[in-house]
């Protein structure tokens, strides 16, 4: 508030400013002539860069440190929290008239309800998924569940459906958000920017914290990553009464909207979320949280990477300990030892048991017989085990790793007397495997192994691939190598973008390109050599000169544009984002950053460096995972 009222203190003298300087630049501008003119414009934009850039300076000094003021309690998370609550989606908006639903060849008037339930599957008419039969079968049955008695009576098959006018009404409507004046877009930008003040951000302990999702997500059919046997489901519209408020019991307790109530407004300082509600897809709790930027997020990661740290100092015994088991009489004793061999060399989850309705996807402990196969010598290697499942968002994991002998042997007596859907390690749990890891060291769990080997293998490998020596571009060639073999350790990857082909063409044209200006130039440069050694003077010893430096500077163009190549093309199905931002201590990162005078701005985007602020602030280059 206190703000708000020095900002309208502000604004009479800012808009007389604006005013004048207006003034001032219309009289100059009818002094001068067009060139002149575009010249003051791009002096503006140039004005423009550096406010914005010293906003952000300002921005970054006011930022509150939080990691100065020392570690948070373990149970009480904060001591006061005020929000304005979720931001509800609009309600629907019936179609046009000349805008309609077929059954069976004639024109249906829908009810508003089902309507609205007809146009998410109209919007996805083209998509993949609207042709699958556990979509289709879905949608209908809820859909069907939706309608009135009349509707029905009607409705009876989905083959009879005709969708396609809604189809074409929102392409339509689609385009003519793309094709908006600037202006209209203005208009847009400014209404989000409002929302996004008004519920965008919270008071935790007095400061002014960034929210994560506080819009709720709007009702649709439910997608679902793989073969999900859910898809094509009905996202229920969440209204009021089905959301939980967690707030201080002295803080302004946010308002529902007009004619509705709140389920429930609850005072727990012990949980970090804001709101809450139960999704009607899987039947689980939904939450706002804050946003990654955010002390309560921060905390969590930094705790996460010191866990990960601690390990260093225990993982040797630990792993001592987990070779002993495979000798062990007892066969499940045996089984966690594999388990923990497994998910400290290969980075696997460790898995948690599922429902019939969940996708089939796994982890280590939850690995069916049919998941591996066993080879006593395969590929000029002894003793392989060769891994085929969908892991975690249904991406396939598919390797043939080495072993030592004695899990070889234990793995086949895992499989002994077993059918291919029978579970691999059938009397161990990952909670059981978790409770054991606790014992070995408080807070340790198999997701720590995931952490510690991922910034482990980052650490050694920029270690290995960089030198003082290096241009900035191969250091960031370095870098995403390093990250590289981390993204494959976790097996992070991802469908080459759509866009890959053409994106690689046109750079290839690029360096075509270069290399030809390099043969012109070096053309000019023997020309200039033998027209200096004929008739030697300073004009043509100049010349010489600055046709050198030019096949100098064409050259490192040339090597930038081959190495933007090599590392596009080594990117081509690899994610290195998911390792970057959730396995890598970002200490690491910028303690190399420093070393070797790279910017933290060519690892790092905005976003990434809010979220590691901790890490940036407190990090120097002689820092060790």
């Amino acid at each position: 508030k206190k703000v708000k009222d020095e900002k309208t203190d502000e604004k009479p003298d800012t808009a007389d400013k604006n005013h004048s300087a207006r003034k001032k630049r219309k009289s100059e501008s009818s002094e001068h002539d067009k060139p002149e003119k575009k010249t003051k414009k791009m002096k503006t934009n140039e004005e423009k860069k550096k406010e914005k850039t010293k906003e952000k300076k300002d921005e970054g000094t006011e930022k509150w440190k939080w990691w100065e003021e020392g570690k948070s309690s373990d149970t009480q998370k904060w001591t006061s929290l005020e929000h304005k609550g979720p931001y509800f989606p609009p309600e629907y908006e019936p179609l046009p008239s000349n805008v309609s639903f077929y059954y069976d060849g004639k024109p249906l008037k829908l009810s508003p309800q089902t309507e609205e339930i007809a146009t998410f599957y109209g919007k996805m008419l083209e998509h993949e998924y609207t042709t699958k039969d556990a979509f289709q079968k879905n949608f209908f049955n809820d859909w069907r569940e939706e309608m009135t008695k009349e509707e029905r009576k009607v409705i009876k098959s989905l083959s009879k459906c005709d969708f396609t006018e809604m189809h074409k009404y929102f392409v339509e409507k689609s385009e003519e958000r793309k094709n908006m004046s600037k202006e209209e877009k203005q208009v847009l930008k400014e209404e989000a920017s409002r929302v996004v003040e008004e519920y965008g951000f919270c008071l935790l302990d007095g400061h002014r914290e960034k929210i994560g999702n506080f819009k709720l997500e709007p009702p649709g059919l439910f997608r679902g990553r793989g073969e999900h046997p859910k898809m094509g489901k009905l996202k229920k519209r969440l209204q009021p009464e089905d959301v939980v408020i967690n707030c201080s019991a002295d803080s302004k307790i946010p308002e529902p909207p007009k004619g509705h109530k709140w389920k429930r407004v609850q005072h727990e300082n012990t949980v970090t979320w804001l709101v809450s509600w139960v999704e009607n897809i899987h039947g689980r709790p939904k939450y706002i949280m804050l946003n990654p930027s955010s002390k309560l997020k921060g905390e969590k990661d930094w705790q996460k990477y010191e866990t990960a740290r601690k390990l260093k100092m225990s993982v040797n015994s630990i792993r001592k300990e987990y070779r002993r088991d495979w000798t062990s009489r007892e066969m499940k004793t045996r089984q966690r030892g594999v388990a923990l061999y497994f998910i400290d060399k290969l980075a696997l989850r460790a898995g948690n048991e599922k429902d019939d309705e969940s996708a089939d996807t796994v982890g280590c402990c939850s690995l069916r017989v049919e998941h591996i196969s066993l080879h006593k010598r395969i590929d000029g290697q002894e003793f392989v085990v060769e891994f085929d499942f969908l892991g975690k968002d249904s991406i396939r994991y598919y390797n043939k790793v080495p072993v030592e002998k004695r899990v070889f042997k234990n793995l086949k007596r895992f499989m002994e007397h077993k059918d291919p859907e029978d579970d691999l390690f059938d009397r161990i749990t990952t909670v059981y495997l978790n409770k054991t890891l606790n014992e070995s060291m408080p807070g340790l769990t198999a997701k720590v192994f995931r952490t510690f080997n991922a910034s482990t293998t980052l650490q050694d490998q920029l270690r290995k691939l960089t030198t003082e020596d290096m241009t900035l571009e191969e250091k960031m060639l370095s870098y995403n190598r390093a990250n590289r073999a981390v993204a494959i350790l976790c097996n992070h990857q991802r469908a080459a973008p759509k866009t890959f082909e053409k994106s690689m063409q046109l750079l290839q044209e690029k360096i075509k390109k270069k290399k030809e200006q390099i043969e012109e130039a070096r053309k000019e440069l023997k020309e200039a050599k033998r027209a200096h050694k004929e008739t030697p003077s300073d004009k043509s010893s100049k010349l010489v000169e600055k046709k050198e430096k030019k096949v100098q500077k064409l050259c490192e163009q040339l090597k930038k544009l081959q190495l933007q190549e090599t590392d596009r093309e080594e990117n081509k199905v690899i994610a290195l984002g998911t390792s970057k931002l959730n396995y890598l201590d970002p200490r690491i990162t910028v303690a190399w950053c420093k070393k070797y005078q790279v910017p933290i701005e060519k690892i790092y985007n905005k976003t990434q460096r809010d979220k590691f602020a901790w890490a940036i602030d407190m990090t120097d280059e002689n820092f060790q995972f």
